[in-house]
């Protein structure tokens, strides 16, 4: 009995402590926004990560560039080219393909909607890439296709989520943060994991899709701006040089040990993490987030404008970041929901503009780091959450006033290039509607099973202990795509 009330004491001890550090999140000096600064920054923590997670086989890509063009671009005018749908635009759908389907906004019988785009093949591969995307048709040969990608979520969020934590719900980590909790970071001055956000919105999914979920605070996004203060909060206040905020940290991280010492919480230590990494991001973020000093070929290349947020500066910014050391890097682009509800929401201006302010910054990202041998170890990925249907949106049955697709979850395209995967590949192949995958079918789980591959990282062995069981990204789920890996 004194055993089982000695246990009771401890728990709450703990517990009480982390309701403390919880109810003080929101009231710090301000480097506490920094909470994704990362446990692993330190020599001595980088060490301990490497000895308990990391496999023992080794991968050929050191970081990643995850570019999310959130809202779902249409594969269909873009890189899966469908010249049978062309000859039945405007036909109704069969219906065979309807029956026991649901779909977000589709009723009745649609018609089908040809392609809104002109095609043409590319490069020594071959690859079909339309005229929305001049520029990345020159990099053909450095991307490989999955377009047999499916999921098994068409709404916005909960596919965004599904994306990149693996689950549909709240609550799980992402997958940037997965990789900082088993690889740490490579620069023990910035956070391993960094996202940049660019269309005017967060992702429906919101933070959560760059959150550490049940993982230690410490490995979730540092969400920085490439407008403005990087970084909100960075800045020293009126009166406080370096010094005095050293001293302030040293104090505050002093009573932090010996809270550890007497009570033990895991969340104290990443307290300290946190206090520190804020710190030291005071001096290395304004450096690597400041595009202005890159040389104008840079700027002209990826069509950057500084000082303003934009695709292009963010994806300018990536380059920046892997090169200095930060293991991943999460871009979300948002505004690619082509309904026809709208002239901007439609799948050949709306779609065509959103083109023309990705289309060169993208296809810079791949030149850049290969002209500085970046490119065979750094993993970058681009798509959406799902795809867009075969079929002309009828809202509620009704025609909408321009071209628009809904949400299809049966098959959609990725790309991916660089650490790891073979080039000028492409893996699946939708049926002559572009309906649904008759080869090569890829899941959500399976693309991230594949990345953390290339970062050397077993996806079935990776787990986290939490409430009972041991979790992963994958669930259950998920096989590397052997077929693409070089």
């Amino acid at each position: 009995m004194n055993k089982l009330v000695q246990e009771a004491i401890e728990k709450e001890a703990i517990l009480a402590t982390r309701r403390h550090f919880l109810q003080s999140l929101g009231t710090g000096i301000g480097s506490l926004a920094f909470g994704s600064a990362l446990w692993g920054c330190s020599s001595a923590t980088k060490g301990q990560q490497a000895s308990s997670r990391i496999p023992p086989h080794f991968g050929k890509a050191k970081s990643v560039i995850f570019v999310h063009m959130a809202g779902a671009p249409s594969q269909l005018e873009l890189f899966d080219y469908k010249p049978t749908l062309a000859k039945f635009d405007g036909k109704e759908c069969p219906k065979e393909l309807l029956e026991g389907k649901k779909f977000a906004f589709i009723r009745g019988i649609p018609n089908l909607l040809g392609p809104k785009a002109n095609f043409l093949q590319h490069g020594q591969s071959g690859h079909w890439i339309s005229d929305h995307m001049p520029h990345l048709a020159t990099q053909a040969d450095k991307i490989t296709f999955l377009k047999g990608m499916y999921t098994d979520q068409f709404n916005h969020a909960p596919a965004q989520l599904l994306m990149h934590t693996g689950s549909a719900r709240l609550g799980r980590p992402s997958l940037g943060s997965w990789v900082s909790y088993g690889l740490g970071s490579e620069n023990e001055n910035l956070p391993s994991f960094m996202v940049l956000a660019s269309g005017g919105k967060n992702p429906d999914a919101g933070k959560s899709a760059w959150g550490s979920g049940f993982l230690p605070s410490v490995y979730q996004g540092v969400q920085c701006r490439s407008a403005g203060e990087p970084v909100l909060f960075i800045k020293n206040p009126d009166g406080v040089n370096a010094d005095i905020r050293k001293a302030s940290i040293d104090a505050i991280n002093a009573v932090n040990q010996e809270t550890y010492a007497e009570f033990g919480d895991p969340e104290t230590v990443a307290r300290i993490a946190q206090y520190e990494m804020a710190y030291k991001m005071q001096s290395s973020v304004p450096e690597v987030m400041d595009i202005s000093k890159e040389p104008e070929y840079i700027h002209q290349l990826y069509g950057t404008n500084p000082g303003k947020e934009s695709f292009a500066n963010n994806c300018l910014l990536a380059r920046k970041m892997v090169e200095k050391g930060v293991r991943f890097v999460q871009l979300f682009d948002w505004g690619w929901d082509a309904h026809g509800t709208s002239k901007d929401g439609s799948v050949d201006f709306g779609l065509h503009q959103k083109c023309l302010e990705t289309d060169q910054a993208v296809s810079a990202l791949l030149i850049d780091l290969e002209q500085r041998g970046l490119l065979d170890e750094t993993l970058v990925v681009w798509g959406g959450e799902f795809g867009r249907t075969p079929m002309q949106e009828n809202r509620e049955g009704q025609k909408q006033s321009f071209y628009g697709r809904d949400h299809h979850t049966e098959a959609f395209t990725m790309w991916l290039a660089g650490g790891g995967i073979k080039p000028g590949m492409s893996l699946g192949e939708t049926d002559d509607l572009g309906y649904s995958p008759v080869s090569g079918k890829t899941s959500v789980y399976d693309l991230q099973a594949t990345i953390l591959h290339c970062l050397g990282i077993n996806h079935e062995e990776f787990t986290y202990p939490f409430q009972g069981r041991n979790f992963r990204l994958t669930d259950v789920y998920g096989k590397v795509i052997n077929p693409i890996l070089a």
